[in-house]
């Protein structure tokens, strides 16, 4: 398999995280979000992915873009260790966990948001950064009532085992102390991600660990 994506990507991130959890190898091929223009934008990638996001995974003659995709489909394909429960009701709790960083946080913060911000609408840096944390806030606030106040919350943000809502947790809240936002407020959310970041699948997946690391 080989997994294109950018150090920095907390999507890629959390597929890094899958992969290294699962025991999975794959090869690491940088696609820098920046340099050149954007290599996303390249014809090279845009022929594996037409929508110019990171990651894409590819297994064999198979390229898949969309990370939580990914994470369904590595689910799927290698079982084991499961980051599913085997109920229903707990399955749903997870993807609902994961879905509300995944399409309530991230897509307002990601990368392309941000540029279009500076670089679109005039915003300076600091307002910028405003909005970012803003939604970071509003976003991680509201996970942290969903895991605090439910007694299926345990060592992880689903019992006592990693599941996929760890595995997008902790890049979020990497992304968000990059920024200098303000967890405080949110015990149970920074428990959970430090717990993880323990772990030799979340070390090894860590960005300042990858081959495109830069400083």
């Amino acid at each position: 398999m080989k997994l294109y994506g950018y150090f920095r990507s907390s999507a890629a991130y959390r597929v890094r995280i899958a992969l290294n959890l699962k025991g999975l190898d794959y090869e690491h091929v940088s696609v820098h979000l920046l340099k050149d223009g954007g290599q996303q934008f390249s014809e090279s990638y845009k022929s594996l992915n037409p929508t110019s996001l990171i990651p894409t995974l590819v297994d064999g003659e198979l390229a898949i873009g969309q990370s939580m995709a990914i994470l369904e489909y590595l689910e799927e394909t290698h079982p084991k260790p499961a980051l599913l429960p085997s109920d229903a009701a707990g399955r749903a709790r997870v993807r609902a966990i994961a879905q509300t960083i995944a399409c309530d946080i991230h897509p307002l913060n990601n990368l392309r948001v941000l540029k279009h911000l500076k670089n679109g609408m005039g915003l300076d840096e600091e307002t910028k950064n405003d909005w970012y944390r803003h939604w970071i806030d509003v976003g991680l606030n509201s996970l942290e009532a969903m895991l605090a106040n439910s007694p299926a919350t345990g060592r992880y943000c689903h019992g006592d085992e990693v599941t996929l809502a760890d595995v997008v947790l902790v890049p979020q809240v990497f992304n968000a102390r990059r920024f200098n936002c303000d967890l405080s407020t949110m015990p149970t959310v920074t428990r959970i991600a430090d717990t993880c970041s323990e772990l030799d699948a979340f070390i090894l997946a860590e960005p300042a660990r990858q081959p495109d690391a830069e400083a």
